[in-house]
Formats: structure tokens, C-alpha cells, sequence
């Protein structure tokens, strides 16, 4: 969607064209006036932080759901699977609302619907990873770098003019094929631990009851204890040293990529014979390899925490020269502009694998979960 973003605002009331018309520029002069595509990222990031935030206080009551080992026998178990059921929906019904689109609100109420999914997707998928080995944490990171790296590819190559040349309504109806891989790898792929719990036919079974996790015995599962709401507030402040610096990472990123990268233009002879809205999508391109690359590191390079505290500081430097080339465009080939945007990726891909790896080994087990 983020890739996307310059197109979903572009669309004039859902009239898209059968074949792109971008090219180079051969010479530019001025600076074309385009909407913020700030817009569609507060419509992917804003739900996703409102659920990330509320849901954990309540979430731990709801089972994770599975069908084991095979889908049919359980496939009418609806309340056993409803979680990741209503992620493969949310993911779904964005794709159609965005590409059948006819206004810019209709086309922001689909990026908001992904959002939601992917904020429920988290934090369903980090708590699941508790019942797993320690590996489960490296795994997550290089699988989400890599879903990155792998949508905003396939985005690009879909509508690139010198490559597949599709619509943007097109490229977004293929990636239909997301929701159901998700589904089959969730359900008939991933084997179920032990310690998960498992709801019944009868209701009464559907919502966990407490006191569960005492009675739990694995040898991969981080042990847990009920925790008060007011508990699981409490434990934000001793995580505040690792939240800030990858805050002010993410906020870095964000302001570079949906900020100052539109402003960034390059003709023809600079450009890599790019049209303007392919730079923007190969932009995010580079950006999402940085991340995948850096985001699969931790099994070779694990980062002490003074460096942690470095990264912010990197990467909003890194905005300031994205700031100013995007006022004065003293930046003579867009090559410099790739190289940058994709240590851009490294550091945030970095600061996010190291901060989730610290937090899930250098916290009490007693609370790894609920963080």
C-alpha cells in the first residue's frame, strides 16, 4: 500500500487507464504538485497502532485458533480459527476496496482495513512466537522484511512501463493470491505447540480461561502469570529505553520515504530513464531490501545496546540530507539517492530485529509475553 501510495492518490474517481503512460522526463524545471502520500500513511500505520495498543490488554483472552496439521477437519470451526480468519478478510476486502475505488476516501477506508489486519496480525503472531523456540523471534523479523521486499518488488515490476506495464487496479487485484497463501500457511503448514490453547464445540470453551498458562508444561514456552491491566501498563516504562530510539528510527523512515522522497525527482539522463512515479516505487523498493537484509542479521550479528541508541540518531540524519535535497536537489544521479534509501532500510531493519531480540531475552520471563 505504501509503494501504492502515490497511485491511490492519483486515481481521478476510480477511471484508470488500460495502459500506463509513464516516461521519462527528458529535461524538468519545476516541481510537479502532488498529493501528500503522508495520507495513505497515516491510513496504514493509525489503526494499526489504535489496535496494537488497546488489544493486548484483552487479546491473551481469545484463543489463537488453529486447524492442526490439516485444514478440513476443522475448517467449520469457525470460532477456532476467527483471528487469523478476520486477518485474511481485512487483507482481502483492502485489495478490492482499493482497486475498484472511486474516490480518495473509499480508496484511504481500504489502506485502513490492511492496517487493522496487519495490527492484529501483529501482535497475534509476536505473542504466538512465545510457545515457540527463540528462533521463532528471528524468523518473524526476516519473514516480515521479507513480505516487505516482496510487495513493494512485485508492486513496481507490475507497473513499470519497461517491465510488465499493468495498472495500478490490475497489480493490486493480483496480489489477491496474499490472503489465501497467508491462509495456507497458516493453517496447513504451521504445526501447532503443545501449550496453545485449544477451544471446543461448546461456547463456554472460547474464551480462555484464567488461570491457563499455570497448568501449561513445554520446554519452548517463556513461562507467564496473570497480569492486572494496570500491571501490564506499568511494564511500558522499564521498555522506554528501547521504545524511544526505535520510535524516533521509524519516525526518521517515515518522514523520508512519505515525506521528502516525492520531492526527490531525477530526468531522463539522471533517472535511470525512470518515470517520476517509478522512482518513487523503486524507491520503496530499496528502502524494504535494506530492511529485509538488516531485519536477517541477528543470527550473525547482534548489536550492543549503545549502538541502539546511535541508529535514531543516524537515521534522522539521514532525513536532514533527504530534507535538504528535497528543497534544493543538489543530488546529481539517482544512484546516490538508491544507495542512501537503502542504508535508510539497514538502520531501521536494524534497530527493529535488536530491539524485539533484547526485549524478548533480557526481559523477565515472567513478562516476555505481554511485551
Amino acid at each position: 500500500m505504501l509503494s501504492a501510495a502515490e497511485d491511490i492518490l492519483s486515481q481521478q474517481h476510480g477511471k484508470n487507464k488500460t495502459t500506463t503512460v509513464d516516461t521519462c522526463m527528458p529535461e524538468i524545471t519545476t516541481r510537479e504538485c502532488k498529493p501528500p502520500t503522508a495520507e495513505v500513511l497515516l491510513s496504514d500505520n493509525l489503526p494499526s497502532l489504535i489496535v496494537k495498543l488497546t488489544f493486548p490488554f484483552f487479546m491473551d483472552r481469545f484463543p489463537f485458533g488453529y486447524a492442526p496439521y490439516s485444514l478440513f477437519p476443522y475448517f467449520f470451526y469457525f470460532h477456532d480459527s476467527l483471528r487469523v480468519a478476520i486477518v485474511c478478510l481485512l487483507q482481502a476486502t483492502s485489495y478490492f476496496v482499493v482497486a475498484f475505488s472511486i474516490s480518495i476516501p473509499m480508496s484511504l477506508a481500504g489502506v485502513v482495513f490492511v492496517s487493522l489486519g496487519g495490527g492484529l496480525g501483529e501482535i497475534t503472531f509476536l505473542g504466538l512466537s512465545a510457545h515457540y523456540q527463540r528462533i521463532a523471534i528471528a524468523g518473524w523479523s526476516s519473514g516480515t522484511g521479507m513480505a516487505g521486499l516482496l510487495g513493494s518488488f512485485s508492486y513496481a515490476f507490475l507497473t513499470e512501463p519497461h517491465m510488465a506495464n499493468l495498472t495500478p487496479k490490475v497489480a493490486l487485484l493480483i496480489q489477491l493470491f496474499i490472503p489465501v497463501l497467508f491462509a495456507f500457511a497458516y493453517f496447513i503448514l504451521l504445526e501447532k505447540p503443545e501449550s496453545v490453547y485449544s477451544p471446543t464445540l461448546n461456547p463456554k470453551s472460547w474464551i480462555v480461561p484464567k488461570g491457563y498458562d499455570d497448568f501449561i508444561v513445554s520446554k519452548h514456552r517463556v513461562p507467564q502469570r496473570n497480569l492486572t491491566p494496570w500491571e501490564r501498563v506499568q511494564l511500558i516504562v522499564p521498555m522506554l529505553h528501547l521504545m524511544v530510539p526505535l520510535a524516533f528510527v521509524y519516525i526518521g523512515e517515515y518522514m523520508i520515504n512519505q515525506g521528502m522522497t516525492q520531492q526527490i525527482v531525477f530526468d531522463c539522463s539522471h533517472g535511470f530513464n525512470l518515470s517520476l512515479h517509478s522512482q518513487y516505487r523503486w524507491y520503496q523498493v530499496l528502502y524494504q531490501f535494506g530492511v529485509f537484509i538488516s531485519r536477517s542479521s541477528i543470527k550473525l550479528i547482534e548489536l550492543p545496546i549503545w549502538v541502539l541508541y546511535l541508529l535514531p540518531i543516524l537515521q534522522l540524519s539521514n532525513m536532514l540530507f533527504f530534507f535538504f535535497d528535497a528543497l534544493y536537489w543538489f543530488v546529481p544521479h539517482i544512484g546516490i539517492i538508491f544507495a542512501l534509501i537503502i542504508f535508510e532500510g539497514l538502520f531501521g531493519g536494524s534497530s527493529y530485529v535488536n530491539t524485539f531480540h533484547k526485549i524478548h531475552n533480557k526481559v523477565s520471563k515472567a513478562f516476555a509475553l505481554y511485551c
